[in-house]
């Protein structure tokens, strides 16, 4: 049995979540799971408490063969080295560029 480490979607429209499971390839994105690991939900502003994994269970699935996705596999690597970024400020306001118009070119021909 082909065993895979996956997301498993759950929430509502516009405000995902998702459980990250073990579950065999065979079955379908939110079907029957064999085990719950964590969960991840985008929308927390602090990005580390994004993600929650009982690191415990993963190593032990990765240990027995199971594959997770590239998702889940991007996810395991931010946990393990605690590296999930931090969003900068966005940049100051400023004030919108003049266009420069040809009314003062056409004042100076009517005025020679």
């Amino acid at each position: 049995m082909a065993v895979r480490i996956r997301m498993k979607k759950m929430g509502r429209k516009h405000r995902p979540f998702f459980r990250i499971c073990v579950m065999d390839a065979r079955v379908q994105r939110d079907g029957k799971a064999i085990e719950e690991v964590g969960h991840y939900d985008p929308m927390v502003s602090d990005k580390a408490r994004r993600v929650l994994l009982n690191m415990e269970r993963v190593d032990y699935w990765l240990s027995v063969g199971a594959q997770p996705s590239e998702k889940v596999n991007a996810l395991i690597r931010k946990v393990r080295t605690n590296k999930f970024g931090s969003a900068s400020a966005p940049p100051p306001m400023t004030p919108p560029k003049v266009k420069e118009t040809a009314a003062p070119a056409a004042a100076e021909a009517s005025a020679e």
